[in-house]
């Protein structure tokens, strides 16, 4: 095998990875629409579920309640307060979070462009975390029986202050729930505690429920959309089975969540941002998914408080609202920065995402942070590639010998191979020299490509002003995918091709412009990484042609 066929096996392993992925999103069919009343959530997790399941102390996990799941609705509760910090702002009622604002992130590139509106209880955006509280008999609050403590209605961050505190209260025949939400400086983990007191005579039963529930925007497609390959569903984390998620389109084909687990969380996730219920790591809760009509959401059950008179009882959850940050998340819970999902690519992924942000603090520049990285590549695997162009300069040195026992030898394809071979092996030639390092930089491409398509960091980072002001969208001018093409078609010419048939040639004419297409609809950062290694690679076989390639003498 030699370079042309290093180049070739290259090409058609992308698009053949790029088709396959294509054609896996595609073969999942929408879900069928829930049918009259609600999919009920003991549906969903038949009672008993979590019987004999260890529980914290004074707690016992239960199902919630049918009919937990309502229909979203568009008025805004009475007694929502609405909270503002440096980086979000919320409209919380008590029970739900029913908007949250990321004010460090546009939703687009345009000059005032407005924040990007993670949770929203608008009907046609619908989003929501919410959590309440139901009593095995007796009064509870649910999560629509919250009023806030001393009729605040809203706060915002003080200068130099830490965090911002949100009190809600609810009482009934003697018991009496305080909610605090804490939200702090600079961060989207929002703390919430729940601390019940029974003052009454008899003993009060209840367990708290942690819920998620969206109605989930079009599934979206495109062999290079970045939205089409990122999860877009449900996300949960169990010390025991680690990492799992569910696309909404599954929800209902791969069977009820039906899981107690204590030091987990779940979530709902998109591209780039996603809400997570982190619920205290000592207390169990019972995972379910569930389906009501288009709302799709996941929950966390329990634990269940059996509250003596005279007792109280605290129980405490973290909510994640906000961007994909790997450091930040792993902070608040294991395996939530898993979250970031690069699939199959994790274990390269995960280090080269690290080394780009590393580059990117030593530049200030996301884009010369990926050519700082391909320098660093080059320089990884230099001795393959210069023993790889260091074998190619031979091959173009002997190439006129090779002609000549084409011409010898004519139609006669097996004994033609074997007098190569013979001088193959007398000149000291290797021809898959130029093999290994190209087969090397296919996994790196690819996790590189899960990279960008992941990170929200490189969200709308711009490169260079003015030209590429988004690494994770295409070239708006299209220069870098035409440079790549410019590149690939000189590294062509100065490519030896000994022996090669005239369909090779004419494929091999073709990979310049079938690249050249590939590249146009790819994130810029992607083909940036392309161009540069491409430009280098040049570069290096110019310089290895021109030191080895004379003419060998002939026989």
């Amino acid at each position: 095998m030699n370079q042309i066929r290093a180049f070739l096996i290259f090409a058609w392993l992308m698009v053949a990875t790029l088709l396959w992925l294509e054609w896996s999103k595609e073969q999942a069919a929408p879900p069928a629409a829930v049918p009259g009343t609600a999919q009920a959530q003991a549906e969903a997790v038949p009672a008993g579920s979590g019987a004999g399941v260890p529980a914290a102390p004074g707690a016992q996990v239960v199902p919630a309640a049918p009919g937990a799941v309502p229909a979203p609705a568009a008025a805004a509760p009475a007694h929502s307060v609405t909270v503002t910090t440096d980086v979000l702002r919320l409209r919380l009622d008590g029970g739900s979070i029913t908007s949250a604002e990321l004010l460090d992130y546009a939703r687009t590139t345009e000059r005032g462009s407005p924040p990007v509106q993670l949770l929203d209880a608008r009907p046609e955006h619908y989003f929501v975390a919410r959590s309440g509280w139901t009593a095995s008999a007796g009064p509870s609050p649910g999560h629509t029986g919250f009023v806030p403590e001393g009729g605040v209605r809203e706060v915002t961050l003080a200068p130099g202050a830490t965090a911002v505190e949100v009190p809600f209260v609810w009482q009934g025949n003697g018991v009496h729930i305080r909610r605090v939400y804490t939200i702090p400086r600079g961060g989207y983990a929002i703390g919430v505690r729940d601390e019940v007191r029974n003052t009454g005579t008899a003993p009060w039963s209840g367990y708290v429920y942690r819920q998620l529930l969206r109605d989930p925007p079009a599934a979206k497609s495109g062999l290079t959309n970045p939205e089409a390959y990122s999860l877009s569903g449900a996300a949960w984390y169990s010390p025991e089975d680690k990492y799992e998620k569910r696309r909404y389109e599954d929800f209902l084909d791969d069977g009820p969540l039906d899981k107690t687990v204590t030091g987990g969380w779940v979530a709902l996730v998109q591209h780039h941002f996603l809400a997570a219920w982190v619920p205290q790591p000592d207390q169990p809760a019972l995972y379910a998914l569930t389906v009501q009509g288009r709302v799709h959401g996941i929950e966390a059950r329990g634990p269940r408080f059996d509250v003596a008179p005279g007792q109280t009882v605290t129980s405490q959850a973290r909510l994640w609202v906000g961007p994909k940050l790997a450091g930040p998340m792993d902070q608040v819970a294991p395996g939530l920065g898993l979250s970031l999902d690069y699939g199959v690519f994790t274990f390269l992924a995960k280090p080269l995402h690290w080394l780009l942000a590393l580059l990117e603090r030593l530049t200030g520049n996301w884009g010369w942070a990926i050519v700082l990285l391909v320098v660093l590549i080059k320089l990884a695997l230099y001795p393959l590639s210069a023993a790889q162009y260091k074998s190619m300069a031979k091959m173009r040195r002997f190439q006129p010998r090779i002609e000549q026992l084409k011409e010898r030898y004519g139609d006669d394809r097996q004994k033609f191979q074997m007098a190569m071979l013979e001088l193959y092996k007398k000149e000291k030639i290797n021809p898959v020299g130029g093999c290994l390092p190209i087969l090397l930089q296919i996994p790196v491409f690819l996790a590189l490509y899960w990279v960008l398509l992941e990170s929200v960091e490189l969200r709308h980072a711009a490169w260079i002003p003015g030209w590429i002001n988004d690494l994770t969208a295409r070239d708006p001018y299209f220069v870098l995918p035409v440079l790549n093409v410019a590149i690939m078609w000189v590294t062509q010419k100065l490519t030896p091709a000994p022996g090669m048939d005239p369909m090779q040639k004419k494929m091999m004419q073709l990979m310049p412009v079938v690249f050249g297409a590939l590249m146009i609809f790819f994130p810029a950062g992607l083909v940036l990484y392309w161009v540069t290694n491409g430009a280098l690679g040049l570069l290096q076989q110019w310089w290895m042609t021109r030191r080895y390639s004379e003419p060998a003498a002939k026989p």
